[in-house]
């Protein structure tokens, strides 16, 4: 790996993801040839020429990947901090992270390929000019032309629901509370209304409208997302896991593993 600028690194594999992702780096991948799969926690995936992968801040790790042997990759990290600074002020950056942890890949079209190798390799040329005066300002605005292609690449495969900015900002406190952990302990809908003043009926009807689900579907997501994962830590007992996530008994735990990941957690530690 190169290391050319402090917020952004450049490789041609995602074996380093796990330790970008704890070191506070997004990842953005650009499959040119061949092909690779990997696990999000409990869920696999698998990227092909063509296609683009973005693994946000928030994702669970990225484990157990294969690459094969004909793979051209180019990926980009971004620390998750400079890639906020160059978020443009947009409702459709919200859409775009529920897309994001719904499926980190997206399967673009000839066209929209040519304009995301166009950015990479803009951004590539730009961290080869360190000497430029206004280095940090031209990188902030390549890596800003990223994104909003990203959001235009999202709004093709998504749509683009029209929200006031208060619902936007509604739905974006809603996703903090559960990007910080909130759902270990908190899965009612009426815990996140409360916090943010709002009735658990509006909140779910804000939530549907801006991302097409309810708030407890959300927080259903989030949560079993974490539960594969530590399922997956052989290390960690179910009594131990049971605690971590706030149930209350470990029968409680077995049965909301079954309703909502499909199988008992003995099928996800094997």
């Amino acid at each position: 790996m190169t290391d050319l600028h402090d917020n952004i690194l450049i490789a041609d594999s995602l074996e380093e993801t796990p330790l970008r992702q704890r070191q506070g780096y997004v990842t953005h991948a650009l499959c040119r040839r061949g092909s690779c799969a990997f696990k999000l926690g409990v869920e696999r995936h698998s990227v092909a020429s063509g296609d683009c992968l973005i693994i946000p801040l928030q994702s669970i790790c990225l484990s157990e990947l294969q690459e094969s042997p004909d793979l051209k990759l180019e990926v980009i990290y971004v620390a998750a901090t400079f890639v906020e600074n160059c978020t443009p002020q947009s409702n459709y950056g919200m859409r775009g992270h529920l897309a994001l942890f719904e499926d980190p890949v997206m399967h673009l079209t000839p066209e929209q390929q040519e304009v995301c190798a166009l950015n990479f390799d803009y951004i590539r040329r730009r961290l080869a000019l360190p000497h430029h005066h206004f280095h940090r300002d031209a990188m902030m605005n390549a890596v800003q032309c990223m994104i909003i292609d990203f959001f235009d690449f999202h709004v093709s495969l998504y749509g683009n629901p029209q929200v006031s900015n208060q619902q936007a900002l509604l739905m974006q406190h809603f996703l903090a509370m559960l990007d910080r952990g909130d759902f270990r302990q908190h899965r009612q809908v009426a815990h996140y209304a409360d916090e943010l003043c709002v009735t658990p009926k509006y909140l779910s009807e804000v939530c549907h409208k801006t991302s097409g689900q309810s708030a407890l579907y959300w927080i259903t997501r989030y949560t079993a997302r974490e539960l594969g994962q530590l399922l997956h830590n052989r290390e960690l007992t179910l009594e131990e896991i049971s605690d971590l996530m706030g149930f209350s008994s470990v029968n409680y735990l077995v049965r909301y593993v079954q309703k909502n990941l499909g199988m008992p957690p003995s099928a996800l530690r094997e």
